[in-house]
């Protein structure tokens, strides 16, 4: 997936953010200040950008006019503040901030602003390191539909079949499967949410938003027991 670079100061945002984006599949770098965000920046070579405005050394805005003026704003930049004013939202936005999110952020706010930031081409291409030969971008050919089959391991419930539209955009894809993924799991452990969590490795609330966000129904599960 995507390399993500979330700059904020308060180790909470961090972490949840952190949380979200890595369970999403992208690789996350954190920097909790203006310095930390450069050298994330230098060495990461970011897809995105979440970046606070407020910060104790140097604020978001002054580190977003930075970069535009040093021709390193080749990135999408999302700018977030629980505090900022309409006339900050709008000064990020001239300055080349794609958009502006408001705390606390909603997963839902958050997923969809990510996703539409990485969907948007930089304006501008860094210069190349020397020695570095450009990748060459090759054409796939199309994918069909393909018929998945999950096999039951130790017990006698009927085989799943499932079909998945390898055609799709990969995040629909992607969660079509872990839909089905966790369904299969929740009739083989009788909805039981905590065996759930230790057959796929997941701690039981970040299980149990997973399956909110996939629309999995849980009323099994909310019989099955613990």
């Amino acid at each position: 997936m995507a390399t993500i670079l979330v700059v904020d100061d308060e180790l909470g945002i961090r972490d949840l953010l952190f949380e979200i984006l890595n369970d999403e599949g992208h690789h996350v770098e954190l920097a909790e200040n203006a310095a930390q965000a450069r050298s994330a920046r230098a060495a990461a070579r970011p897809d995105l950008v979440l970046l606070d405005i407020w910060m104790p050394d140097t604020d978001g805005v002054t580190l977003l006019k930075e970069w535009a003026s040093t021709g390193l704003l080749t990135m999408p930049v999302i700018m977030m503040s629980g505090h900022a004013t309409i006339e900050t939202a709008v000064q990020a936005t001239r300055i080349g901030a794609l958009a502006f999110l408001e705390k606390p952020i909603t997963m839902q706010k958050l997923l969809k602003a990510v996703d539409q930031g990485l969907a948007r081409k930089p304006a501008q291409a860094e210069r190349p390191l020397l020695g570095v030969v450009p990748s060459q971008s090759f054409s796939q050919p199309a994918l069909s539909p393909v018929m998945v089959q999950a096999q039951p391991a130790a017990s006698r419930l009927p085989a799943s079949v499932q079909q998945f539209d390898l055609s799709q955009p990969l995040r629909e894809a992607r969660d079509a499967f872990e839909k089905a993924y966790f369904e299969f799991h929740l009739a083989q452990e009788g909805g039981s949410m905590t065996r759930v969590a230790e057959k796929t490795g997941l701690e039981r609330t970040h299980l149990y938003r997973k399956l909110k966000q996939l629309g999995v129904d849980l009323s099994r599960s909310k019989r099955g027991g613990a």
